[in-house]
């Protein structure tokens, strides 16, 4: 909080403002270790603009792409095409040299031009149908042509544990104990179980495209139905090189997972997820899918390639959205990945990277921050432009020279941010001492003190102060079951006005509102600014309370509404007062032992039959108090009694039955109790509904001898 305009100077202000900036870079610097996702996705797009930039440089690579394309379906029919058309496209690819081929595609269904398809289709006659029960399965064939030749087939993944995944083919050796934190899936859909068992290979297709669909990672492996299982672009890998197994490991420590495929390393964090670092889209990639049909497509073009089948054709909507911002067939992803591999062109997210990022938050919103307190506005304004630059350029360079993905912008926009505020809290500092008082006391104190304190603010002293104040607690009985029997609405509007007055009674009596909670109200008196008189005002605000509830109170039951008794302690004592709320939170209040002990005497009302309890300390401080003793109160917690009174008007004090309780009661303290029975017992006569009178004749019948009330309760 900042200081009052009485005891704040220049200097403290200044360290204030540079602590709140400090603390203002911390938070900021926080979420770049573990950015949450609003955070994370500018991070991406950020990483985006890098690769827009300065995309990945184009090495070439043996991989080619046949493309199932608008004018590969316009010659050859809409797909899906029959298996003995993709068979003999198998068998074209791996004539020309192709070293694997692969399918972005999904053979989940059975041919629907397959005989038996068309058997249950056709009114044939019996000779027509053991004609066509004599032909070849075309998945039959396709899965013959499958298992001669180097190829992998792609599935799905799924949420769903009824989709069964398929048996890989691939073998999966552990690197020691550890193992990486794989994505994990229950289900897969898969190729037919035909065409799975023939293929060497079986990869899944999946990509990860999180919040705006940008295909941004590529996972390696995944965990379906528990067990780990390769990427279409590993298992290409895999074949290629004719090896069995995978080697699969991890290094919790080092932020990283391994994973071998024959003599490649593609080791990467421990969810074995690879960053696509794009390069732009190239007519050179592709061959259309009826260029190898017809035998025209060059046969250099394949062999020895990796060769990826996959579609590109508007209707068959495997579209992707890159991160160089263009729309691509899902195919050329899992292309440029396997480019990257094979000319070892990674893009890394270091494992410093968030520390740094953090770092440099803190260090340049400080640098920021005693540059906006030692510097004019220009010039500060300028060293937050330059060190947000530096982040931001130290990005760019890491990028472009190593390929290393370091977020240096929005450490520049937390740099800026802290200026901002330590700005506004600079242009702020003057108007806010002109209205300190009266904005943060208004809701506090009696509107006529809020004037003198703008007028004489030396008199206001903030922070931890002892001094005697005393306490006016009220609560009014039975609120709660009143708000569940009455409609919100009506009972909102009752309280709120009942509330209005109680506080408008405590300002005329020039009391300072402590708190409300609920239905209940704190008034405190003799501070901000002292009180010599604070007992008697406490005391004389309460007899006004309690009047004005009374008559409230009367009135709402006169309408047939329920309304309940207001319930009032005081009590007078030594306490800590001032602002203990921090920050830009002003919360001045009082703490110590006497608040609680006001706050029992109130809740001592329900156990004593009374609505009004004075401490004996607040009486003591009050010279012309006029009351009767109720009772020694043992309060909760407390290993000594606290004298208890209950005031009166002067009218109700010349009442004879007033003088004849104050007899009995004085009996009663001195241990005569056979007169103070007796005495007791006379009253009730004539006062059968005085609880006091009640309370201590009850006593008395249970062996009482002295005027010491234990309470059940608080």
């Amino acid at each position: 909080m900042a200081g009052s305009p009485g005891r704040g100077n220049q200097a403290r202000r200044r360290w204030r403002h540079l602590l709140v900036m400090g603390l203002l870079a911390l938070l900021l610097a926080a979420p770049q270790v573990m950015p949450p996702a609003p955070l994370a996705q500018l991070k991406d797009r950020l990483f985006d603009t890098y690769q827009r930039w300065q995309p990945r440089p184009y090495v070439a690579a043996p991989v080619r792409i046949v493309a199932l394309d608008d004018a590969s379906l316009a010659r050859l029919g809409q797909w899906p095409w029959p298996r003995t058309r993709v068979a003999e496209l198998v068998a074209r690819l791996a004539q020309a040299g192709a070293a694997t081929i692969a399918f972005d595609v999904v053979f989940a269904e059975p041919d629907r031009t397959a005989p038996a398809a068309l058997l249950d289709d056709w009114p044939l006659s019996p000779e027509q149908k053991a004609l066509l029960a004599d032909l070849p399965d075309p998945d039959a064939v396709l899965a013959q042509v499958l298992g001669a030749v180097p190829t992998v087939l792609g599935y799905a993944a799924t949420d769903d544990a009824a989709d069964q995944p398929p048996a890989l083919p691939s073998r999966i050796v552990r690197l020691g104990e550890a193992g990486p934190r794989l994505a994990a899936y229950a289900g897969a859909v898969s190729p037919l179980p035909v065409l799975a068992g023939a293929a060497p290979g079986l990869g899944f297709l999946n990509f990860q495209a999180i919040g705006d669909g940008v295909v941004r990672r590529v996972p390696l492996m995944l965990e379906i139905a528990g067990r780990p299982a390769p990427s279409l672009v590993v298992e290409t890998l895999r074949v290629a090189q004719g090896t069995p197994n995978l080697m699969l490991g991890a290094e919790p420590e080092g932020g990283v997972a391994a994973l071998r495929v024959g003599g490649l390393d593609l080791t990467d964090d421990l969810t074995l997820t690879r960053r696509v670092w794009m390069s732009p889209p190239r007519d050179d990639r592709y061959l259309p899918a009826w260029t190898v049909l017809d035998g025209s497509a060059p046969g250099e073009a394949l062999a020895g390639h990796l060769v990826l089948i996959g579609a590109t054709a508007q209707g068959l909507k495997d579209l992707r959205l890159s991160p160089l911002g263009d729309v691509i067939p899902g195919v050329e992803i899992h292309a440029q990945l396997l480019e990257s591999i094979l000319n070892d062109q990674h893009l890394v997210r270091p494992v410093w990277a968030p520390p740094l990022e953090a770092a440099a938050t803190v260090l340049g919103g400080a640098a920021v921050g005693a540059g906006v307190i030692a510097l004019p506005v220009l010039a500060a304004a300028g060293l937050a432009v330059l060190v947000a630059g530096l982040l931001a350029g130290a990005g760019a360079y890491l990028y472009a020279g190593g390929a290393l993905l370091v977020d240096g912008a929005t450490p520049g926009l937390a740099v800026l941010g802290v200026f901002a505020v330590g700005s506004v809290l600079a242009h702020l500092a003057a108007r806010r001492d002109e209205r300190f008082l009266k904005e943060a006391f208004k809701s506090y104190v009696s509107p006529n003190l809020v004037e003198h304190l703008v007028r004489h603010p030396d008199a206001l002293a903030l922070g931890g102060e002892r001094r005697v104040c005393s306490f006016v607690f009220t609560d009014l009985a039975g609120f709660t079951s009143l708000m569940e029997s009455m409609d919100p609405g009506r009972a909102v509007s009752l309280l709120n006005a009942y509330l209005d007055r109680m506080i408008a009674i405590a300002f005329e009596h020039e009391g300072t509102l402590d708190r409300i909670v609920g239905d209940a109200v704190a008034i405190l008196f003799s501070a901000p600014l002292e009180q010599p008189d604070h007992a008697p005002r406490a005391v004389a605000c309460a007899l006004a309370m309690d009047r004005f509830a009374t008559a409230y109170a009367a009135e709402v039951r006169a309408r047939g509404e329920a309304f309940g008794d207001t319930r009032i302690g005081v009590h007078s004592g030594e306490v800590i007062i001032g602002n203990f709320g921090g920050g830009t939170v002003f919360d001045y209040r009082a703490l110590g032992d006497p608040v609680n002990t006001a706050s029992r005497l109130e809740g001592a009302n329900k156990h004593l039959g009374t609505r009004l309890c004075v401490s004996g300390a607040t009486v003591a401080l009050c010279p012309d108090f006029i009351g009767r003793p109720i009772a020694e109160l043992m309060l909760k917690g407390k290993s000594l009694p606290i004298e208890a009174f209950q005031p009166l008007s002067a009218e109700q004090a010349d009442d004879p039955a007033i003088r004849h309780y104050q007899k009995a009661y004085r009996a009663l303290a001195a241990g005569d109790r056979a007169r103070a029975s007796h005495l007791f017992d006379e009253l009730a006569v004539t006062r059968p509904d005085d609880p006091l009178i009640s309370l201590h004749r009850r006593r008395l019948a249970e062996g009482a001898d002295d005027t010491r009330f234990t309470l059940p309760g608080k």
